[in-house]
């Protein structure tokens, strides 16, 4: 007979506890039989919290082989467990007890997988189907105070809502996250909602890890877009940097980005980007100047950016973070849609890895499929991020972190991992269907394999006859139901904030060509990408038509002009002849 193995010690108590303060728990034990495995739970009480869990497996599984877990389960668990055991048992007098115990098995599989939940903080191999979900929010739901039968409330917040249809859109979760001085604190009234918070933000962090981030520590999902969720991240290092009124900012014709420097009180320094071939790179002997033309103590921070419209491409990451890290500034990423792409997430453990990285935010929107207003603010330092959290002023809505914990629970890790690779799988095609019909219009696919995710089409034939065809052929995509394409014509102005930007949209002053942008993102279809390539070609054609006849057009009149020009100056030449006859007869 062998002797038990377990993984998990109780602690030593300094003197026993008393026979009427003892606690009961439950062991969840796996014990190996030869080749047979089994799983059960046992009830015990444990007199004396100076026994090792190993003592105490003699009361529970004597004469056992190996005993692989157990797992304690408090005494709260255990007061669930005996309600639910109360009320199957009165089911038993009104039911056949053999169909009770058949329905309980059912409840305790639903449970199972949210126990593993909690007890892990891991997003689940497989996704959970509606029924379980719906159990697990209505039992978070129930655990703040507006749900509880009896609740008296008296102050100005009490989760009060008038409408029972907002009340369910909402799972009943009405007092939202956080207290008023930190959005990742507990609130005493919402025990369910906050919860959730932590479950979500647990979820999360273990995604970032998956899509190739393996070193973040800390992260959560704050109800504000990205770039707010910027502004918040620079609000933050304001404390740190009181000197620093500069954000220098790798040139990304992206207008909330932008303005969440203006928006914090800060002056963006705009570094242009160089043409290497068809892309657009970071200049980082410019950047590097410009940190030392200002001093790295007015530096606030480097702003970059990964996942981007081509032709330009993610920043060069590890080298700007070597930078930060030698002139000690810190470096902020803006990740809006670079979850999905692994590639931009190894620039940032990279990054990370040789220089420094403070924070990186991305949106929920464009990497999770849920509605607009959520971002996630990670990084490698849990102390700058709990700072980020506490700066954060107020309470906040629920309702991002509802959304995206269903929907990781929904898809489950294995779902997650298909997404990503679909949307890869789609990135290649586009690029196929793309470069082959552009190539039938005499046009070409530009070259940008730093840019996983955007793709860029040539569009010289149509400017070269007239710039407004190719803002035409935009508009046209559009009334289309073509959504998220964009078209850029050469030498647009823009003004924002006060600054002007040059060639504004393709992040250049003088970028050589127009060309019209398509992106593989998450959740993309086969049949998305056919009908955007039949319907691009039938705007071509529209277009090229529409071309080709203002020529002959413009050839027919310039016929008629010469014509013209000639009869008058025959009729003048005549005049002078009629003329010179009459004076030589007078």
């Amino acid at each position: 007979m062998g002797r038990a193995n377990f993984l998990y010690w109780l602690k030593p108590a300094k003197r026993p506890t008393p026979l009427r303060r003892r606690k009961c728990f439950v062991f969840r034990h796996t014990i190996r039989s030869g080749s047979r495995m089994c799983e059960s739970e046992t009830e015990v009480f444990v007199p004396r919290p100076s026994r090792t869990v190993q003592e105490v497996s003699r009361l529970l599984v004597p004469g056992c082989i190996c005993c692989v877990s157990v797992v304690l389960r408090s005494p709260t668990a255990v007061a669930t467990t005996d309600m639910n055991r109360e009320l199957f048992a009165a089911g038993e007098r009104l039911v056949s007890p053999a169909y009770v115990r058949q329905g309980c098995e059912a409840r305790r599989s639903h449970e199972h997988l949210m126990r593993l939940l909690l007890e892990k903080g891991k997003c689940p191999e497989d996704g959970w189907d509606e029924s379980t979900l719906e159990l697990f929010l209505h039992e978070l739901a129930i655990m703040d105070s507006n749900n509880f039968l009896g609740n008296c409330g008296v102050g100005e917040r009490e989760g009060r809502v008038a409408s029972a249809l907002v009340a369910r859109r909402h799972y009943r979760f009405i007092h939202g996250i956080g207290r008023s001085g930190d959005i990742s604190a507990v609130q005493p009234k919402a025990a369910g909602s906050s919860l959730l918070n932590k479950i979500t933000n647990s979820l999360v962090l273990d995604i970032i890890k998956l899509a190739g981030v393996h070193t973040v520590t800390s992260c959560f999902v704050v109800p504000m877009a990205t770039g707010m969720s910027l502004t918040l991240c620079f609000l933050t290092l304001r404390h740190r940097r009181p000197k620093a009124k500069y954000i220098i900012w790798p040139r990304i014709d992206q207008k909330s980005c932008f303005k969440s420097m203006i928006t914090a009180g800060f002056e963006p320094v705009v570094i242009e980007n160089i043409l290497e071939g068809d892309e657009l790179r970071t200049d980082l002997k410019a950047v590097e100047a410009k940190v030392q033309e200002l001093g790295p103590d007015h530096v606030l921070c480097v702003h970059s950016t990964t996942s981007c419209f081509a032709p330009r491409v993610p920043d060069r990451l590890e080298e700007l973070a070597v930078i930060c890290a030698n002139y000690g500034i810190p470096h902020i990423v803006n990740n809006a849609y670079g979850v999905q792409s692994s590639k931009c997430m190894h620039l940032i453990q990279q990054g990370a890895r040789v220089g420094r990285i403070d924070a990186f935010v991305q949106s929920l929107d464009k990497n999770f499929m849920v509605p607009v207003g959520g971002a996630i603010i990670a990084g490698f330092n849990d102390s700058f991020i709990q700072e980020i959290s506490k700066m954060y002023p107020g309470r906040a809505s629920a309702s991002p972190s509802l959304d995206v914990l269903i929907t990781l629970l929904s898809l489950g890790s294995n779902g997650y991992k298909k997404l990503l690779k679909e949307r890869k799988e789609m990135f290649s095609y586009l690029s196929n269907q793309l470069k082959k019909l552009s190539e039938a219009y005499n046009e070409r696919l530009l070259h940008t394999p730093h840019n996983p995710i955007s793709l860029a089409m040539t569009l010289r034939t149509l400017d070269k006859h007239c710039s407004r065809a190719v803002t035409q052929l935009g508009s046209m995509l559009f009334t289309r139901q073509v959504s998220g394409a964009r078209v850029v014509p050469l030498g647009s102005m823009q003004t924002v904030s006060g600054y002007t930007f040059r060639g504004f949209m393709s992040h250049t002053n003088n970028y050589p060509c127009a060309y019209l942008n398509a992106a593989s993102a998450i959740g993309m279809k086969t049949q998305d990408v056919d009908l955007f390539i039949k319907r691009l070609d039938k705007c071509l054609k529209t277009v090229r038509k529409e071309q080709n006849k203002e020529s002959d057009i413009s050839g027919v009149d310039n016929n008629d002009k010469t014509e013209d020009v000639d009869i008058e100056e025959m009729a003048l030449k005549l005049d002078n002849v009629c003329l010179d006859t009459c004076q030589d007869s007078s």
